[in-house]
């Protein structure tokens, strides 16, 4: 089916609400996204707009591409309210994010690289640390056809770099530590921490 029928199915089906997020396994993960060039009509992406903050809000995360709910286009949603103590916000450049659309979008690293603990909706139940630069020159269009140039640090950067990352067919655990994975449950029991270097110690992987 064409991108344009399988976003009018979506849209069909889960108008104004979340839709199921696609697990890891799925070929559409693995898939680089088409750009968004006219193929799906401006009211019918608003709609998938709309359902991926939908989705976003009630799994609840902080990013969601539109592979990741079965859709090969070039589109994400972000927004961070960052609700974390204030140890963890400064340590982890930890700061709210509102939430935006990005079409088409790419980043170009302007700072050097830091590691921490990461995870994603679409492999639920882990986490690892994933090196990332800690500034990048982000550019995306919105759902005007406006062209943004933005820089981002701290976490708001590596969230959109893990939301692009996701239109190219890559998924965080491509570029983690894989010595640091650890479930949910012990992240929070013994890795809880505002920066991995403990996790880093004593599991033995390296931090930039």
């Amino acid at each position: 089916m064409e991108t344009a029928g399988l976003v009018a199915e979506l849209v069909a089906a889960y108008r104004g609400g979340p839709a199921p997020l696609v697990q890891m396994g799925d070929p559409v993960l693995r898939r680089v996204a088409e750009t968004v060039d006219g193929q799906v009509g401006a009211e019918l992406l608003g709609e998938l707009v709309e359902i991926l903050f939908a989705t976003m809000r009630s799994a609840p995360g902080v990013g969601v591409a539109a592979p990741q709910i079965g859709i090969p286009l070039r589109v994400a949603v972000l927004g961070d309210p960052a609700g974390v103590a204030e140890e963890v916000a400064v340590a982890r450049g930890r700061r709210p994010l509102p939430e935006f659309t990005i079409i088409n979008p790419a980043y170009t690293a302007e700072g050097d690289e830091v590691g921490f603990y990461e995870g994603c909706l679409s492999m639920p139940g882990y986490q690892a640390v994933v090196a990332r630069p800690e500034s990048i020159r982000a550019t995306y269009e919105d759902l005007d056809g406006t062209r943004h140039t933005q820089q981002l640090t701290g976490w708001p950067a590596r969230i959109f770099q893990h939301e692009t990352d996701h239109l190219a067919g890559i998924v965080y655990i491509d570029k983690a530590q894989t010595r640091s994975v650890t479930t949910n449950e012990h992240l929070q029991q013994r890795w809880a921490q505002p920066t991995p270097a403990e996790a880093a110690r004593a599991l033995g992987f390296p931090l930039p």
